[in-house]
């Protein structure tokens, strides 16, 4: 047989599914937590935020003794320069298409055959353009 104080049988109890002791201030202690983990959370952010802060000032200061700008302010000014040079014009500023991708086909003006011939040795030349 084997003897079980009366503290390990309430403990058999509970794991064997038995009631379970009902805490008072379960409710109380579960909103404290909560709010605890809300304010840690705002004060890890903060923290973030504030060496962020510090990040962007050291940024800043490189970005002054280089002379180089923020991605944003080149966009900008390129924008700008864009739309200065179109101020004064009554259409559209023309697109920048490089030669060669234009949809026309008055472009092609030699045929493949053409253009084959232009790359085979002089006496083939000479064979195909009789």
């Amino acid at each position: 047989f084997i003897v079980l104080s009366l503290g390990a049988t309430k403990d058999m109890g509970k794991m064997l599914g038995g009631d379970e002791e009902k805490d008072p201030d379960a409710a109380k202690k579960e909103e404290e937590r909560q709010e605890a983990l809300r304010q840690e959370e705002e004060e890890r952010k903060a923290k973030y935020a504030k060496m962020e802060a510090e990040r962007e000032v050291m940024r800043q200061g490189i970005r002054d003794k280089y002379g180089i700008k923020k991605k944003e302010e080149r966009e900008a000014e390129a924008q700008a320069a864009l739309e200065a040079n179109a101020e004064g014009s009554l259409t559209r500023p023309k697109k920048a298409i490089p030669p060669g991708c234009g949809d026309e086909e008055e472009e092609e003006e030699e045929s493949i055959l053409d253009t084959v011939i232009k790359y085979l040795p002089g006496p083939l030349q000479d064979m195909f353009k009789k």
